[in-house]
């Protein structure tokens, strides 16, 4: 086994490969993500102002968070082990930016790119991952003394069960059916654990409430579902 293919699930892989064409269409089934990508971007930009940093962004499917960096005049390079990765290249040539997109796990990226990047986010991609702390090494390993790691996932809570497998895929039909496993969430306290090990000191967590009425996100204290977390490589 590759050293690339340790930490993939390929009926994960494939799921994502069947959303490629529907990325850029905000009001398909990945619609949520293009509700809650401008709090995404919220919340990084809060912390950092990224013109002139360099930016990976691990997990980037088809491009909307690198895309809403790269118009803050952020160095970006997405990756993905995903098809999803045609549709991120094929709307960039359509717009203005010019981002870096490459086909790659993150264990395997960090390799020959230690301390390049200025900031790393990991958005709704730990929960669907078979190891999750091994992509916490990576980030550290890669970025610069003092970056910081931005990352995204669900507890794993009643609650959060509830809200988003039952309410989100069987009920709103928010989601596709199967796209969440609970036994993958991640509690923030787990996540907090694997970024200390890793010479990462927490800055922030915050939950993320979606509203679907509205069509919209919005931070919240409680971390009992989405939320985020923010790191900071130690110098």
């Amino acid at each position: 086994m590759s050293e690339q293919s340790k930490n993939i699930d390929p009926e994960e892989q494939s799921r994502f490969d069947a959303f490629a064409a529907d990325w850029w269409n905000p009001d398909g089934q990945l619609r949520t993500l293009h509700d809650i990508n401008p709090l995404r971007l919220d919340y990084i930009t809060s912390v950092v102002n990224l013109s002139g940093k360099s930016v990976l962004d691990i997990g980037c499917g088809g491009g909307l968070l690198c895309e809403a960096m790269a118009a803050k005049n952020a160095s970006v390079t997405g990756i993905d082990i995903s098809n999803s990765l045609s549709a991120a290249e094929s709307h960039c040539k359509l717009g203005k930016y010019k981002i870096r997109y490459v086909f790659s796990s993150p264990e395997s990226f960090a390799i020959t790119n230690s301390r390049q990047f200025d900031v790393i986010t990991c958005m709704e991609m730990l929960e669907h991952v078979p190891e999750p702390e091994p992509i916490i090494s990576a980030c550290a390993t890669m970025l610069k003394p003092g970056g910081d790691l931005f990352l995204s996932t669900i507890n794993r809570t009643a609650s959060a069960y509830m809200t988003a497998i039952l309410g989100a895929e069987y009920v709103l039909k928010l989601l596709p059916k199967g796209t969440h496993n609970y036994a993958r969430f991640i509690r923030p306290s787990e996540l907090a654990e694997w970024c200390q090990t890793h010479n990462l000191s927490i800055q922030d967590i915050s939950g993320m409430s979606y509203i679907p009425i509205l069509r919209k996100a919005v931070l919240k204290k409680a971390p009992t579902v989405n939320y985020f977390m923010h790191a900071r490589l130690e110098q």
